[in-house]
Parts: C-alpha cells; structure tokens; sequence
C-alpha cells in the first residue's frame, strides 16, 4: 500500500507539469491529489506531516506561502468587503505547504520524475505549436496559445518547461549508455519544444528571462568557471537572442515596440500595447500613492480605473482587471503592505534556492537552480504580466517550488552520507 501511494504520488509530480498546457485544469486536479493524499495520508506513520519542519528549517518560505491568505482577509475586513473569489490563486500558495510536508517523505527518485514531467510539458507545447504553425498562419497579430491559455501565460509556461527539462539531465541516472543518449534526446527535446512554442507566443517580456536560463544552465552543469567560459557564454547569450529577433516574428514583435515607442515619443493619443501599459503604471501609482497602506482592494482595481476614466484623468483604453505588472497591480490593490507579501513570495523560497546551489550533492544543487530559475523567471515575467492571476500558473509554480525544496531536504539531511544535520547546514 505504502508503495503503492508513492507511486501514485510520484505520477502526479510528473502529471503536473506535464498536462499544465495540455489539459484543461491538468495541474489542479494534480495539484489536489496531491494535497488530500496529504491531508488523509498524512496521519499514518510514513508520511506523516511534520509542521515543525517549516519552522524550523523554512520559516522564509512558510512565511511566504501564507502571507496573502494572511493579509487579504484581513484587509477586505479592514476595507468592508467580501470578495472571495480573490482567494483562489494564491490559496494555492498556503496549501502547497501540506503537500512540501508529504513530499519530503517520498524517495528522491520518485521527486525526480518531475524533470520528465517538464519534458514532456513542454514537449506537447512544442507540438501544439507545429501543428498551429503548420494550419493557421502565426503572426503579430495571431499568435500561439490554446483554449484556456492566451498567448503571454502559453510561451511563458512553455519557456520555463523546456529550460527545467534541460536543466534536470544533470539529476538523471540511467542503466546504460543507450538508455542515457535515449534519456537527454527526449528532454533536449523538450528544451527546443519550449522554446519554440515560446517563439510563436511572441512573448517579449518572457524572452528576456533567456539569458538568466543560459546562465542558469551554464552553471548548473559546470560549464563555468573561468573567465573566459563566462565570455564564450555571454557570447551564446547574444548569439540566441539576436537569432530569436532576427526570426521573422521576432521582427515584427521588434517593429511592434518600435512602432509603440514612436507613438508615445509623439505624445500619440492612439492605443499602443507599451502605451497602455505605461498608462496603467501611472494609473496604478496614482492609485497606491491615494491608499498607500492597503491599497484599493484586491479585485477593485477596474473600478478604481474606470473612475478615474470617467473623470477623464486616465484613457479609457487601459481600464482593466489587472495592471499588466505583478508590482504595479500589488501596488494598487494592495498598498505597501501587499508589497511586504510580493516580496516574501518572490524571496521566500529563492533564499533556500540561492543557499544550496553549490551543494557537493548533484540532486541538491540541480533541483536549486531549478529553484532559482523559477523564481528569476517569476520575477521577470511579473514585470509585464500578472503571472499569479491565472490559477493554473499559481499551482505550477507552488508546487514546483514544494518540489525541488522537497529534494533538497531529502539530500541536505544526510550529506556526504552523514546523519544528524537538519536541512539548514
């Protein structure tokens, strides 16, 4: 039985991220597998959950998962509304916690079925994105994206899978020589998978977490350690993305920019998508610097825009749910104190991630800059996009992040085969 649910457990670490751009709600079915398996299982003896765990090892990343399922209670109670709704996505960060609980009593080898899982996430999304390039045509103006996933979550998600898919080649084992060229084909195959969906997302603010990944992957496998290893890799860096904007839709999104920057160098009244965003950064300091503690309430930004539209101190083109910016968004919703709590999620696990990137144990220091290319990527996403108003995206990256600080517990207990330290040496 026992063995049985590990399978089970190890399956949905694969499923997660393998169905996120698949399946409609793919990740969240996993995601709650995950958590009842946890919350039911997590009385009997060999899984049992050990709270004191976080506390004592995590308390940055506990803090950080709970900080807005703490703070938007209490400040729709302190504002006098009631908008649960808001709760959703990042109620998806407070009950990873449970499920980090139950990962950390899973054999390693089963935690490392998630690399496949990116793989082969990113693999489909390479897939969907020939099929659509080969039977509709993909341009500026009609770019990838599936049913349930618009264009910037699609090449965001798909880009991140295909770098993690590369990155955890360095965790594989394998029986033999054929099974190891067998194993690194399919997640390099995942690698150009992502990137290519990616390419046909026409994601600008997604590809400027390229060069992190490159660095990332540089020095996951060692690649870097000279002075010159580190100009051959900026060289490369350059290489890529000169390619990716020399591609024909990598031109036009160029000339897109070019063309919303000449319109705002002429003062033009006409829409830009940068214009808009840039009018919406205003529109959400303004916001924050009339409520700059608690901000207007999560899920009130809209009417906040269209107020401020009728009094005709903002366009009446950028009112919208979201500011285009995880920052700019906090800001306004939430005030300074929703800062604190983007702050706490952004660093909370990175902490953990950054402390054993250079772990002698390969699985420790590959699942860590798995980790920190998660949470650089969310960072950089988040500068154009709210990555966490699309639930499917919240319960990747809080189970990612359950994930990989799972492994690294695992391995950090017993280094070098030594009992007796805990997971923070």
């Amino acid at each position: 039985m026992e063995k049985n649910l590990r399978y089970v457990i190890a399956s949905m670490v694969l499923l997660a991220p393998a169905s996120t751009l698949i399946v409609r709600g793919g990740t969240g079915y996993c995601f709650f597998v995950l958590l009842a398996i946890a919350l039911f299982a997590g009385f009997s003896k060999p899984f049992r959950l050990k709270g004191s765990l976080l506390v004592s090892a995590y308390p940055w990343y506990a803090a950080g998962m709970l900080c807005f399922m703490l703070y938007l209670p209490l400040q729709q109670a302190i504002e006098g509304y009631f908008l649960p709704r808001e709760f959703d996505g990042m109620s998806r960060f407070a009950l990873s916690l449970p499920i980090f609980l139950l990962l950390v009593n899973v054999p390693i080898k089963n935690l490392k079925w998630f690399g496949w899982g990116c793989a082969l996430g990113a693999i489909g999304a390479g897939a969907w994105a020939l099929y659509s390039d080969i039977h509709t045509t993909i341009n500026d103006l009609n770019r990838l994206g599936n049913d349930f996933t618009n264009p910037i979550p699609y090449g965001n998600t798909a880009l991140l899978l295909g770098f993690l898919s590369a990155m955890t080649i360095r965790w594989d084992h394998y029986p033999n020589v054929l099974a190891k060229r067998l194993g690194i084909a399919v997640k390099v195959l995942g690698l150009a998978g992502g990137v290519y969906a990616s390419y046909l997302s026409g994601t600008r603010g997604g590809w400027l977490a390229i060069p992190l990944f490159l660095v990332l992957c540089s020095l996951n496998f060692g690649w870097v350690r000279q002075i010159r290893h580190w100009l051959i890799a900026l060289l490369v860096a350059v290489l890529a993305m000169s390619a990716l904007l020399a591609s024909p839709l990598g031109r036009e999104r160029v000339m897109a920019t070019r063309s919303d920057i000449v319109h705002l160098a002429e003062g033009s009244a006409a829409y830009s998508s940068i214009g808009a965003r840039l009018q919406l950064w205003r529109a959400s300091i303004y916001l924050f610097e009339a409520h700059p503690v608690t901000g207007v309430g999560k899920g009130h930004l809209e009417s906040s825009l269209k107020s401020l539209a009728t009094k005709g101190e903002v366009p009446a083109y950028i009112v919208n749910q979201r500011a285009h910016s995880e920052f700019f968004s906090t800001i306004a919703e939430l005030g300074a104190a929703g800062v604190v709590c983007l702050a706490l999620i952004y660093f909370g696990p990175l902490v953990y991630f950054v402390r054993y990137r250079k772990s002698p144990h390969r699985d420790v220091s590959t699942a860590a800059y798995c980790g920190i290319a998660v949470s650089g990527s969310v960072i950089i996403f988040g500068l154009s996009i709210d990555v966490f108003t699309v639930v499917m995206s919240t319960a990747l990256i809080a189970l990612i992040w359950a994930v990989l600080l799972a492994v690294i517990t695992h391995d950090a207990r017993q280094p070098q085969g030594k009992p007796g330290r805990g997971p923070i040496g």
